[in-house]
């Protein structure tokens, strides 16, 4: 049986769902990827950067537009060093600007991904995956970017079925 490791970025308080801001105890994508670990097992990595973003959901889609137009690479509070007992890797966030916040970038451009297959999750409100298994590819040298999964984040909560059958191709793998 294959190690998995589920990486999650999340965002709780302030969100947009369905045209409303609404404040959530759980952000979409932590609801996501908590599916993910029921489904296959597999030991989970949250994404936390050192500086918070805004509280207020707008002001943090400015700052994370920023991030983004810079290329940044915020600072975590905690990165992962060796990956190497993991052969599925699930990369999980919200989909900002495109693709994932900068900050899954500053974890995974200091990874070794060769040999790994990688699954992409994403929580988003009408963008789908975005540039996300592309901008995959692109970092998570000698890595096989597997099929990815848009979950609209309004529906994340009802999105079991849909993550679980996702998730258990990887035992297929």
């Amino acid at each position: 049986m294959n190690k998995n490791l589920i990486i999650y970025y999340s965002r709780k308080g302030e969100n947009y769902l369905n045209g409303k801001i609404i404040n959530l105890s759980k952000g979409n994508t932590e609801i996501c990827a908590e599916f993910v670990r029921d489904a296959v097992g597999g030991d989970m990595f949250e994404i936390e950067t050192k500086k918070e973003y805004s509280k207020n959901y707008h002001l943090c889609t400015e700052e994370a537009k920023k991030e983004f137009n810079n290329h940044a690479r915020p600072e975590l509070k905690e990165y992962l060093g060796d990956i190497g007992d993991y052969k599925n890797i699930f990369i999980c966030g919200p989909c900002w600007w495109g693709t994932y916040p900068m900050a899954v970038f500053s974890l995974i451009e200091g990874l070794d991904f060769k040999g790994k297959n990688i699954y992409p999750l994403m929580t988003h409100e009408g963008s789908g995956l975005g540039s996300a298994v592309k901008d995959l590819q692109k970092i998570c040298k000698g890595a096989c970017v597997k099929t990815g999964l848009a979950v609209h984040g309004a529906d994340a909560s009802k999105s079991r079925r849909a993550v679980t059958d996702w998730a258990k191709e990887s035992e297929e793998d």
